[in-house]
C-alpha cells in the first residue's frame, strides 16, 4: 500500500515500508546502519577517508538505552565497514564483530584500517537526548592533520534517517495516480475504479519502476520472509544482542509438528 508521510506529505513505496535488512529493529538497527554508511560516504566523497585517525560513535536517548539489545552498536560497526544490510550473510556477522573486538581495529568502507575499540569508541549516553527525535546518533571523525568533524543523524522509523541541518529536498516527490493516506481513501479508489487493493498498489508502484521490477522485488521480499521463518524455526540457542533472550520459534515449531 502506498501512503504519505505526514511530516513531509511525501508518497512512499511498498519497498520503503517493507525493507530487507538485518534486524531486529528498523529504527534501532537498520537506521543507524544506514546513518553510518552515509557518514562513510561523506568521508569518501570529501577524499578524507584515508586521512581518518579515529572515529567515535555517540548514541543518544532511546538508541543508548535499548541499543545493546537491538544491536545498534553492531549496526554502527557494520555500517562503518560499509557492509550491506540487504545482502550481508547474517551467519558471518558475529565473526566480523568478534574480529573488530579482538583486534581493536575496524576497516572503514572495507578499505582503511583504523584503531577502534567498541567498548571505548561507541558511547552510550543513557541520560542525554537530542530535541528533534529520541533516536539520535553522532559520528565524530578525527583526522591525521588535526582537523575533526561531527555529523548527527536521526533514525525516525522504518529505516529512514534524517541528517541534522540537512535541507529537505522535493526531488523524490511524485504524483500518484491513486494517492492514499487513509483506509477510506483506499476504499474510495477501489469502488470508483473497480480495481482490487493489489491493483491500486501496483498502479501506484509503476510511478517509480517497471512492472517486472515491482513483481521481482516483491518476490525477493517474500523469499526473504520465508528464509527468516525457516532459520528461526530451525535455530536453537539465544538471540544475538547479549541479553540472553532464548529463541522460541524452534521449540514452538517442534511442538506444532508433533
Amino acid at each position: 500500500l502506498i501512503i504519505k508521510l505526514n511530516m513531509s506529505n511525501e508518497a512512499i513505496s511498498v519497498f520503503d515500508m517493507f525493507k530487507i535488512g538485518v534486524g531486529p529493529s528498523s529504527s534501532h538497527t537498520l537506521g543507524p546502519w544506514r546513518a553510518a554508511q552515509k557518514f562513510i560516504g561523506k568521508l569518501k566523497n570529501d577524499n578524507r577517508l584515508t586521512k581518518v585517525k579515529k572515529i567515535t560513535v555517540l548514541l543518544y536517548g532511546s538508541l543508548a538505552k535499548t541499543g545493546k539489545g537491538h544491536g545498534t552498536d553492531i549496526a554502527c560497526m557494520l555500517g562503518l565497514m560499509n557492509e550491506d544490510p540487504q545482502t550481508i550473510d547474517v551467519s558471518l556477522i558475529q565473526s566480523k564483530i568478534d574480529t573488530v573486538k579482538q583486534a581493536h581495529s575496524l576497516k572503514l568502507n572495507g578499505e582503511v584500517n583504523i584503531p577502534f575499540n567498541p567498548n571505548v569508541d561507541i558511547v552510550f549516553l543513557m541520560n542525554e537526548s537530542l530535541p528533534f527525535h529520541p533516536n539520535a546518533l553522532s559520528f565524530l571523525a578525527d583526522f591525521n592533520d588535526g582537523d575533526a568533524i561531527s555529523e548527527t543523524y536521526y533514525s525516525i522509523g522504518g529505516g529512514f534517517i534524517v541528517q541534522e541541518n540537512e535541507k529537505e529536498t522535493t526531488s523524490q516527490q511524485v504524483q500518484l495516480p491513486f494517492p492514499v493516506n487513509t483506509a477510506n481513501e483506499l476504499l474510495h479508489w477501489c469502488i470508483k475504479t473497480g480495481l482490487s487493493i493489489s491493483d491500486i498498489v501496483l498502479e501506484n508502484e509503476l510511478v517509480w519502476r517497471k512492472e517486472e521490477e515491482v513483481r521481482d522485488n516483491v518476490m525477493k521480499i517474500w523469499h526473504t520472509m520465508q528464509e527468516c521463518i525457516f532459520r528461526g524455526c530451525n535455530t536453537q540457542g539465544y538471540l544475538p544482542g547479549g541479553l540472553n533472550v532464548k529463541r522460541r520459534a524452534f521449540d514452538l515449531n517442534k511442538k506444532l509438528l508433533q
